[in-house]
């Protein structure tokens, strides 16, 4: 997201390789939300906090609340943290990016320090807000038994892309075993 080394990139038809760097920052801001692998938190925030920071920099944004609630966090949203465990962590940096309701959702391994169940759960929500927000979410996962989710399954290899599959039929996570 910072610089393209080669290519194009077009979103919306835009050119986004394009934009200066002002109107790229805002772009971010304003249409990307991020899930980072390691989760990037606010350490002194609550979680509630950490999510309604991301809500306050960018237009038509999602309750953080209902947001915190929807990935089962209802009753640590005022715990910082330090005071959470891992999947809870992950749970309170997909909420944030969710918050924002961007147009483009990134997620990096998004399931990657969750249990089984709550990885469902997760990747259920991902997959109601797609639908409902009109949202498009990439996810980056070495976990292939969730590729029968996805509209589109893009396969790389040393940083390119070998095989596109275009997946007329999703299924419903629920449906989904690994």
């Amino acid at each position: 997201m910072d610089t393209v080394t080669s290519g194009k990139v077009i979103v919306d038809g835009k050119r986004i390789d394009e934009l200066s760097n002002k109107k790229l920052i805002k772009y971010r801001r304003e249409d990307i939300g991020f899930v980072f692998q390691f989760y990037n938190l606010v350490q002194n925030l609550t979680a509630k906090e950490n999510v309604e920071l991301a809500t306050q920099i960018c237009k038509d944004s999602l309750d953080p609340v209902e947001v915190l609630r929807n990935v089962g966090l209802e009753n640590r949203m005022n715990n910082f943290p330090s005071q959470l465990s891992g999947g809870e962590q992950q749970r309170v940096a997909i909420s944030r990016a969710i918050a924002k309701n961007p147009k483009l959702l990134l997620c990096d391994e998004p399931t990657g320090a969750l249990d089984y169940n709550t990885g469902k759960q997760i990747l259920k929500l991902l997959q109601d807000t797609c639908r409902k927000e009109k949202m498009t979410v990439v996810i980056i996962t070495h976990n292939t038994a969730i590729a029968p989710m996805a509209d589109k399954v893009i396969h790389f290899k040393n940083g390119t892309a070998e095989h596109i599959q275009i997946n007329e039929n999703p299924l419903s996570i629920e449906k989904i075993e690994w």
